[in-house]
């Protein structure tokens, strides 16, 4: 039995490093989900996938582009677009509390894509990621709502301003493209 273990482990063990060295280096990101004890591993969960960043905030002129957002998802989900949200406070537009931007987002706006945390995604306490999505466009978040869309092996990354509506515009345009690849 012991010789049957060291037979298999060792090339099991070899198969799990290995899927780890063909995550994109964007993707080395892990955080907690939204309203939840729930930790999202990015290069688990959306490695070869279309994905489309958003910084969001639960009272903004811009937060009605939820239900965009989530006809997109459900319009492309099956053909590997994930959409990943971020609520953040860092334009003072975010409700007072997790459990507030959380009813924002799922019962307000029946969002079903994913949603982290609260987190910074701009200056001094910005979480990694959206440090990584800024370093590659050369262009961190101005506004809510500003969208990033990265292609399936995290290496473009396109930014989009807050005004970029999600159906029927370039933006809707480039995700088609992308999913072709």
């Amino acid at each position: 039995m012991n010789k049957f273990f060291r037979l298999f482990s060792i090339p099991l063990l070899l198969l799990s490093t290995n899927s780890f060295a063909n995550c994109p280096a964007l993707l080395d990101f892990e955080s907690t989900k939204l309203h939840s004890s729930t930790s999202i591993n990015f290069c688990d969960n959306f490695k070869s996938k279309v994905l489309l960043v958003v910084n969001t905030a639960s009272h903004c002129g811009f937060t009605p582009q939820f239900k965009d957002l989530e006809v997109l998802y459900n319009k492309y989900r099956d053909r590997g677009l994930e959409i990943v949200g971020f609520p953040s406070n860092d334009f003072n537009q975010e409700a007072s509390s997790e459990s507030k931007t959380a009813d924002v987002c799922y019962i307000n706006y029946g969002v079903t894509f994913t949603m982290m945390s609260p987190s910074s995604v701009r200056g001094g306490a910005v979480n990694p990621f959206f440090k990584r999505l800024a370093d590659k466009t050369g262009s961190a978040p101005s506004w809510n709502f500003t969208k990033y869309l990265v292609d399936r092996d995290g290496s473009t990354v396109t930014h989009y301003a807050s005004n970029k509506k999600p159906i029927g515009s370039s933006l809707e345009q480039d995700i088609v493209l992308l999913l072709q690849q």
